[in-house]
């Protein structure tokens, strides 16, 4: 499969316009600021269902003497 010239010189001249344009880049591409991947709810729940369980564990096993 051949390509035609002008479809050729096309991809050229858009790659030699690229190479002109490297080094340009931003510092960072990432976005800064505070967006958390989860909201304070769910956050918040987290931290209820662990600590909740935890303690409850505690308490369980300080009642029972000690064996669970």
């Amino acid at each position: 499969m051949t390509t035609s010239r002008r479809l050729a010189d096309r991809k050229t001249a858009r790659f030699q316009k690229n190479i002109t344009k490297r080094g340009s880049v931003p510092e960072t591409t990432v976005k800064k600021g505070n967006d958390y991947p989860v909201g304070p709810i769910v956050l918040g729940f987290f931290i209820f269902v662990v600590i909740g369980s935890s303690l409850f564990q505690i308490i369980r096993t300080a009642t029972s003497g000690g064996m669970a």
